[in-house]
C-alpha cells in the first residue's frame, strides 16, 4: 500500500529534536527581543512627552514668575523695597525646594527599565526549572 502525504512522518530522531529545540529557542529570543524593542521604543515617546512638556511648562511658568516679580516690585518700590524683594526671595526658595523634593520622589518612584521583558525571562526561568 502506497504511503499518502497525510501520514504523519515517524519520528526522526536526535537531530530532528535538537533543530526543533534549536527552533522554540530562536523563537523565544525573538518574542524576548521584541518585547524589548517595543519597552524601549515607548520609553524614547515617554521622555520625548515628557521635555516637550516640561519646556512649555517652564516657558509660561517662567513668564509669568517675571511678570509676577515685576508687579510686585512697581508695586511696592516706593514703600517697601526690602520687604518686597525678601518676600520674593523666600517664595522662590520655599517654591524651588518643593520642585527639588518632588522632582526626586518621582525619580526614586519611577518603574524600573525594561520590566516587561525582565518579568517574561523570569517566566522563562521559573518554567525551565520545572520538571
Amino acid at each position: 500500500m502506497a504511503e499518502h502525504p497525510t501520514d504523519p512522518k515517524p519520528p526522526g530522531g536526535v537531530l530532528d529534536a535538537l533543530r526543533g529545540l534549536v527552533e522554540t529557542s530562536v523563537a523565544l529570543v525573538h518574542t524576548r527581543l521584541e518585547i524589548l524593542a517595543t519597552e524601549i521604543e515607548e520609553e524614547r515617546i515617554r521622555l520625548k512627552q515628557y521635555v516637550l512638556l516640561a519646556l512649555a511648562t517652564a516657558f509660561c511658568l517662567g513668564f509669568a514668575l517675571i511678570l509676577a516679580v515685576l508687579l510686585v516690585l512697581v508695586v511696592f518700590w516706593d514703600d517697601h523695597k526690602i520687604l518686597a524683594v525678601s518676600l520674593l526671595l523666600a517664595v522662590f526658595l520655599v517654591s524651588g525646594g518643593a520642585l527639588a523634593f518632588t522632582l526626586v520622589r518621582q525619580a526614586r518612584a519611577r518603574p524600573m527599565l525594561f520590566s516587561a521583558t525582565l518579568a517574561e525571562l523570569a517566566k522563562d526561568r521559573d518554567r525551565l526549572k520545572r520538571p
